[in-house]
């Protein structure tokens, strides 16, 4: 694989919209490597979140530091990569782009909230409980119209979801 065939995708949003899932589809539909950003929260915010405590900045920056060093140290081997990260803030998103050190696109899953809150209510031994989805919604700086931004509605089947994700996600890498 050259480097131009190295992709960088973070699959964004709130609690409930499926990152995970639509994410480790998406990597296997396009050949790539997995990262579950949630597996590399560390101890104490996997705490705070599992205690209703919504996480800080001061809480997140280490965090988005690791998920980019993670996603460097995969392009650097010449592997792509799709990886998880709620990426809330633009700001979190520009700091992830630095640490990832190159290209890095998201697909941004947004649904509505009810659904959501439906979502995040049928899981079972995820640490994230569905009281901080409000939470969330508030800290979220929607991400469309920035570059390198694709956004897909969740209001569909996963195949769908990651169907629209490719598309959207080979037209802007065209450009």
């Amino acid at each position: 694989m050259s480097g131009k065939d190295v992709r960088a995708v973070i699959v964004m949003g709130v609690s409930g919209a499926g990152k995970s899932s639509v994410a480790e589809l998406l990597a296997k539909n396009l050949g790539s490597a997995f990262v579950e950003g949630d597996s590399l929260h560390p101890k104490a915010n996997i705490d705070k979140m599992a205690h209703g405590i919504p996480l800080t900045d001061e809480d997140r920056w280490p965090w988005l530091d690791v998920i980019g060093k993670e996603i460097a140290g995969l392009t650097d081997q010449g592997k792509s990569v799709v990886a998880t990260c709620s990426s809330l803030k633009r700001a979190y998103r520009d700091r992830l782009r630095k640490a990832a050190g190159g290209k890095l696109y998201f697909v941004f899953l947004k649904g509505a909230e009810d659904l959501l809150s439906r979502r995040m209510g049928e899981r079972k031994g995820h640490f994230m409980p569905a009281a901080l989805l409000q939470s969330q919604l508030a800290t979220l700086e929607s991400p469309e119209g920035e570059e390198g931004v694709v956004t897909v509605d969740i209001d569909a089947s996963i195949e769908t979801i990651v169907e629209n994700a490719r598309s959207g996600l080979d037209q802007i890498m065209a450009q």
